[in-house]
């Protein structure tokens, strides 16, 4: 059996047509990853199979009911049943609404798991939107899934892409830049802010400097470019002062995410963060929904139905995004 000391993570092995279930399978079996966590995978086991046999993965399963069954035994891999009627006729690279809601299913499994207390943490494999908007879900990515799986308001959870010893939090993530215009209010860049910094404590860093970026150009450049640098972000920063964090800004993000000094950058618009993590770190960036009960992570990347099921899907990014949560201290805030 592993260590008992080390953390349970739960992983909720995303679309069963895409290369989730591999990449899950994979990361479950990587010397690293049994070194710092204890890993359980979450979905269907005849699904996972499938994908075992395309993969060249001989490893038995021992298929629990409950987290707490798990034993972790030397080359065993660890599944919490999350099953689904369709798994027997599953199609690699293919979207299907049952394979949307049983992406859900194994991801709200994991997510009750957690708030149990059964396992520590979540992290999850790729989703794919179209399965999941043909299963009629209302799902705009996976914070505001774990906000609603955790009875808080979807705006409410934040997503922090990691990579390196970089880390991105966004203001606002999967809306239209109108929307995400309208969203950008005192409160919620003082609420992305104060999640920054909990989780950042949560994973261990004891006393988190964090740097806020403007929304205009140039954060503004004093008014010519737009006032909501002065009349928005800069009072949410001064709130979050006040209140003992470590906050500074704003500052134009074509710069400001080239400084070394500080634990996380807190940014407002989705392609702020996103495309410098995709130019700098592609495939290798671990997503953390931020600012619910538990921890949640995921990967950065797609389900990559071009080569499901052909074994060749580098688990990469979710070894990262596992080895975020395993290596930290997870400390209870």
């Amino acid at each position: 059996m592993r260590n008992a000391a080390l953390p349970r993570i739960a992983i909720a092995t995303g679309d069963p047509a895409g290369i989730g279930p591999e990449v899950s399978l994979k990361a479950a079996l990587d010397p690293k990853v049994r070194t710092i966590c204890r890993p359980i995978l979450v979905g269907d086991a005849a699904a996972l199979r499938r994908h075992a046999g395309a993969a060249g993965i001989a490893a038995p399963f021992h298929i629990i009911a409950k987290a707490g069954e798990a034993r972790w035994y030397e080359g065993t891999i660890e599944v919490l049943a999350a099953p689904f009627a369709e798994s027997a006729g599953l199609r690699f690279g293919v979207n299907d609404p049952a394979y949307g809601r049983a992406t859900l299913a194994s991801a709200a499994r994991a997510i009750a798991a957690a708030r149990a207390g059964e396992v520590d943490a979540v992290v999850a494999a790729p989703h794919n939107q179209t399965s999941i908007a043909a299963a009629g879900i209302a799902f705009d990515g996976y914070p505001s899934f774990v906000a609603r799986e955790t009875g808080m308001n979807h705006h409410d959870v934040f997503l922090m892409l990691c990579f390196g010893d970089v880390r991105i939090v966004h203001c606002t993530l999967h809306v239209g830049v109108a929307q995400a215009l309208a969203l950008i209010t005192q409160e919620r860049v003082g609420r992305a802010i104060r999640a920054a910094e909990a989780a950042l404590r949560r994973i261990g860093i004891a006393a988190p400097r964090i740097c806020v970026g403007g929304l205009n150009p140039h954060a503004g450049e004093g008014g010519l470019f737009g006032r909501e640098e002065i009349d928005v972000i800069a009072p949410a920063i001064a709130d979050a002062q006040a209140a003992g964090i470590a906050a500074m800004g704003p500052f134009g993000c074509d710069t400001m995410l080239q400084r070394k000094d500080v634990d996380a950058f807190v940014v407002m618009l989705h392609d702020q963060g996103h495309i410098a993590a995709k130019l700098i770190a592609p495939n290798q960036s671990a997503a953390f929904a931020i600012g619910s009960p538990i921890l949640f992570s995921s990967v950065a990347h797609g389900s990559a139905f071009d080569i499901a099921g052909r074994g060749i899907a580098s688990p990469a990014a979710m070894i990262e995004a596992i080895a975020r949560l395993g290596g930290a201290k997870l400390v209870a805030v």
